[in-house]
């Protein structure tokens, strides 16, 4: 997503960068990241996923559904 002013703040009301040291009211909003599973799976029925040293498998099972094992 990307906003029309490259000064403007999206998703945060009024739309403006503040000014350097000026204080934010109210906490600042992240924007939901989206990633479609074909992109992660690239064809595939199974991969792996390293998080934090760890490794994880994400399987398409037989009904389609998504599941995340350790």
């Amino acid at each position: 997503m990307s906003c029309p002013d490259r000064n403007e703040v999206c998703g945060v009301p009024g739309g403006n960068r503040a000014r350097p040291g000026a204080v934010l009211a109210g906490p600042l909003v992240e924007a939901e990241a989206e990633i479609v599973s074909a992109r992660l799976l690239q064809g595939r029925r199974e991969v792996v996923i390293r998080h934090s040293g760890q490794r994880y498998r994400l399987r398409v099972t037989a009904s389609d559904k998504l599941i995340l094992t350790k």
